[in-house]
């Protein structure tokens, strides 16, 4: 199993001490919130069935590639996550050349998770349609993937058109940086077995976990695609080792967690939970 630790359950003021913690202590990875605006009126939920925004407008808010990038600057091992970021609100040429310099400046340790979006207002903030936010990610995901891999794209699609062009140079991870969907949706579940290398969701029980773990091995098999190597993440309840066992058995393959109940406690509870799992500092 691999830990990887949520940044946006803490304070932004805690997260240089959250990461320094977790690259010592043997976590996998971090990963970082985005948005691009938070208007001042919002609605909706990116969690099924609640109707209610999990974050006020005052949230602040970072460009995460550039966060990131210093992350990976006092890091080496650590992998660095976008936990989600929204790239049908960007050109995918903006968006392919942020992952590709975090990459290379990272020596390959970057986690894409992406998502559709769920802040309407946010979309007419930049004044694009929030109807079409699905094909315009997966119109991207296909742009950014041929930029990331191929010596010349051209490309003539609903949402964007160019001629030849070339993109040097390459991430370092190849073909692509693993490119994580994230949503809880059957539409999120079809473009994550669909287009993506895993799927990235939000907190979860094993049950619930389990049923869309079974969903996404059949969308999977739909789109002739094997699970194996296929990523599982999202968060759940760990009291011990045998969680950690019972996760993996229904399929989990990274738990991202926040052990701590207010920031100020955030380094400490990343050491007890290390202890509790036996996680092994890097060499």
């Amino acid at each position: 199993m691999k830990f990887g630790v949520a940044l946006g359950r803490c304070s932004p003021r805690a997260w240089t001490d959250v990461v320094d913690t977790a690259e010592h202590l043997g976590y996998e990875s971090v990963w970082m919130p985005e948005h691009l605006v938070l208007p001042t009126t919002m609605s909706s939920s990116p969690t099924p069935g609640d109707d209610h925004p999990p974050v006020p407008p005052t949230t602040q808010v970072f460009d995460v590639f550039a966060y990131l990038s210093h992350i990976a600057a006092r890091t080496s091992s650590v992998r660095l996550g976008t936990h989600v970021y929204n790239l049908g609100l960007r050109h995918p040429f903006v968006a392919a050349r942020a992952v590709q310099t975090l990459d290379v400046l990272s020596d390959g340790r970057v986690e894409f998770g992406i998502g559709a979006g769920w802040l309407a207002q946010e979309w007419a903030a930049a004044q694009l349609d929030f109807s079409t936010r699905g094909r315009r990610l997966d119109e991207s995901i296909e742009i950014c993937s041929r930029l990331w891999s191929e010596e010349v794209v051209e490309h003539h699609g609903e949402f964007f058109d160019f001629a030849p062009v070339m993109f040097e140079p390459k991430p370092i991870q190849q073909p692509r940086p693993p490119v994580l969907v994230g949503g809880e949706s059957d539409a999120a579940l079809r473009r994550a077995a669909r287009a993506g290398d895993g799927w990235i969701g939000m907190e979860h029980d094993q049950a619930s976990a389990e049923l869309v773990i079974t969903r996404l091995a059949a969308l999977l098999e739909e789109n002739g695609r094997s699970p194996d190597g296929f990523q599982i993440c999202l968060g759940g309840a760990v009291s011990g080792t045998d969680d950690v066992e019972a996760w993996e058995a229904i399929g989990v393959t990274r738990l991202i967690v926040s052990p701590w109940s207010s920031s100020r406690e955030a380094v400490e509870g990343l050491e007890r939970f290390a202890t509790l799992v036996g996680l092994v500092p890097p060499a």
